[in-house]
Parts: structure tokens; sequence; C-alpha cells
């Protein structure tokens, strides 16, 4: 993982890319009786937007000099102005067509917004998620960022006993609710390739989570518009820092 592309202002773009490109990945994989669809989640949210006073103006007496306390002018603020903002959302679900295209799989990126439990974006997704785990439907969720809320469908605690982790991957097959397949990732290692499940007794189909977000990387540009001398939002420690920064050169 490149964690220069967590920033939310940059995120939105690559999660979208590696939605299209798991999708283009999947097709070839699913044979006659399913098919992958992309679908879009929208919902307003207030979003802050900050506003610095220019001038700051005091009220005077007649004579020039400041009148009373109550006529003086307050300390300028800084203004902060919530603006309802409409956000997007992608996700991916593979669906049986004969079936009537019930949905076999929902496959989800996070978003900043899914991990940030004062946003629309978290409940609306929490929601979503528990729909999915009520249902006959497979959760898989990616979660590549390392800030915010523990939003994956698995407990916390338990997946910290391998070690220390950065990212996380996390299967929930509707067969076995009791069950979670787990990836977790440390910054340095490669993103895994994981089972994306079907219909049993129907395998499942093999995906390299390396692989698309590369595809991703390359094709949004990322090497010419990334400033790597700049510390990462949400920043890292010096040692991992650097060794990004080096990662990114030998591109």
């Amino acid at each position: 993982m490149d964690p220069y592309l967590e920033d939310p202002a940059r995120w939105t773009g690559v999660q979208q890319s590696m939605i299209t490109y798991l999708c283009d990945a999947l097709q070839p994989l699913l044979g006659n009786r399913y098919v992958a669809e992309m679908g879009e989640r929208v919902y307003v949210g207030s979003f802050e937007h900050v506003v610095y006073p220019d001038v700051a103006v005091v009220e005077t007496s007649e004579r020039g000099r400041p009148g009373p306390a109550t006529a003086v002018g307050a300390d300028e603020p800084m203004v902060l102005t919530l603006e309802d903002t409409e956000a997007r959302e992608v996700y991916l679900e593979i669906l049986d067509i004969q079936a009537g295209n019930r949905v076999v799989t929902a496959i989800e990126i996070l978003s900043p917004s899914n991990k940030d439990r004062g946003n629309p974006g978290y409940e609306l997704y929490r929601r979503k998620q528990d729909e999915i785990l009520r249902s006959r439907s497979h959760l898989v969720e990616i979660d590549l960022l390392r800030d915010g809320e523990h939003t994956a469908a698995c407990p916390r605690g338990a997946v910290g006993l391998r070690g220390p982790y950065h990212y996380l991957i996390a299967i929930s097959r509707s067969d076995n609710r009791r069950r979670r397949e787990v990836y977790p990732i440390p910054l340095r290692s490669r993103l895994p390739r994981i089972p994306i499940p079907l219909v049993p007794p129907d395998p499942p189909v093999v995906i390299d989570v390396q692989s698309i977000l590369a595809h991703a990387y390359d094709n949004g540009a990322y090497t010419r518009r990334i400033d790597y001398s700049r510390a990462p939002v949400p920043p890292l420690p010096e040692a991992e820092r650097v060794w990004a920064r080096e990662r990114a050169s030998s591109r």
C-alpha cells in the first residue's frame, strides 16, 4: 500500500478506480451464471467551511476614542459554516443471473466517511453492513485506510493477535456467519490475493488486490501527482515515511 493515497482529498479517486478495475478483473472469471455490477450510494452531509475575516471593525466614539465596553466590537472569531454537500460512494456486487439477479456477494472498499462515526456515511454504511450480514449475501470488506474507526465486521482485538497491522480485509460468508476470513496487513507487506465467494458448491474466484491497486496507481498518474517530499495524510512515523519515499522513487 502507498500511504500517500490515503489522503481524504485523494482517496475518492483511488477508491472509484479500484472498484472499476476490480469489476473488470472479475467479469471474465465469473462464467455464464454471474455478473459483476457497480453500484453507488448517494447521501447529503453537512461539512465545515472555514471563513477567516479580512477586516476587524471596531466602533469608536465621536471624538475618535473607544466608547464604553458595550460599544466596542468583539474580537473577530473564525467562522464555521456547515454546508450541505452531496457525497457519492461506489461499491461492487456480484449477481446471480440464474436466480433473478440476486446479490451473491457485496464488495466494499471503505472510504474515510465509512470510518468517521460523526459522518452520515458511517451510519449509512453500518446499516448496509447489517442488512448484508442478515441476508444470504457474502460480504467482502477492503479497508486500506489507517485513520478512523474500526468498521469492518470482525472483532478488532482478535485481529491484532498475530501482531500489529495497518490495513485489513475481512470476508464474511453467508453460509457461516460465525466465521470470518481476515487478512491483517502491515504497511510494508504486499496486499493479498483473496477469494471472492460465490454460491456453493461453485468455487470462489481469486482476485489479486495488489494488482488492482497498482493498476489504479499507474492509470491515475499518482507518481507525478504526489509530492513524496511532504508528510503523508494521515502522518507516518519517520522510519515508515522514509521507506514510503524510497519505494516511490524506485517506481
